[in-house]
């Protein structure tokens, strides 16, 4: 098998076995479909308000520095917290007035995951690399991990880790469970397309690769889930490679002294 036939069988070749598999809106194509409109408004409202109440700026006015040696870290228990809201209890609430719906569907299956968890182990091995790669830049270890006192303490790094995994699991169902479901039965696989564009606009602000980067794993991950029917797969890759990079980046830091100096 060729490089050419390859790509077609993960990419083309993925597409249109979902648009065979996806049970389509009454009416055909060119319709009104309520679940998009939904789907598109809830995502507006959410990255909106996540943008608005979930910054550091938002963060200092309501919580001022106190002198807590653990500010920073309760800071970034604020982003995580209004992450797992935005992406995830304001779906879920969505989903529950939706007549018809059934959270089941949005692609909570763990036992698609399961069944293919060897394809997601492979693409994190794909990844090492450009990631080892990376963490030789000054960009990188200006960047990561986010909470620049994570290397203080074991308490430090691994809260920090647990509000940043906690944030994955919500954005995974955001994007590749909630968005996807909802924008299927109207759009099939061109789901996956709509979705990149707002996956990749949130990673504005960090280093230009990883920003075009999340291109490449939102195209990936959504016809992943899509085909897999779970979340779990891309929850699994985000976290992983979230780690690495944080241990990475803390290997560049000496003693305990806080990152990003």
């Amino acid at each position: 098998m060729n490089l050419i036939s390859l790509l077609r069988r993960v990419t083309v070749d993925q597409w249109r076995a979902i648009d065979d598999e996806t049970e389509r809106t009454p009416g055909g194509a060119g319709r009104l479909d309520w679940r998009v409109l939904v789907a598109c408004v809830t995502v507006a409202v959410s990255l909106a308000s996540q943008d608005h109440f979930g910054t550091a700026d938002n963060y200092q006015t309501l919580f001022p520095d106190d002198g807590s040696p653990y500010w920073e870290l309760w800071g970034f228990a604020w982003w995580s917290g209004t992450r797992v809201v935005g992406y995830l209890v304001l779906p879920l609430i969505v989903i529950a007035l939706m007549p018809g719906e059934r959270l089941r569907d949005y692609h909570l299956s763990i036992t698609g995951f399961t069944r293919h968890w060897w394809i997601y182990l492979v693409l994190y091995l794909v990844v090492l690399p450009l990631v080892l790669l990376a963490s030789t830049t000054d960009d990188f270890r200006a960047t990561y991990p986010f909470y620049y006192r994570a290397n203080r303490s074991a308490l430090d790094l691994w809260v920090w880790e647990g509000l940043y995994a906690a944030q994955f699991v919500a954005l995974e169902f955001f994007f590749r469970g909630f968005l996807l479901k909802a924008l299927r039965p109207a759009l099939g696989a061109n789901a996956v397309f709509v979705m990149v564009v707002p996956y990749c606009m949130i990673h504005f602000g960090k280093p230009y690769p990883e920003t075009i980067g999340a291109i490449v794993t939102g195209l990936i991950l959504g016809t992943l889930a899509l085909r897999t029917k779970s979340i779990w797969g891309g929850v699994f890759v985000h976290i992983a490679v979230a780690t690495t990079m944080d241990l990475l980046a803390l290997g560049a830091c000496p003693g305990t002294l806080p990152c990003h100096r």
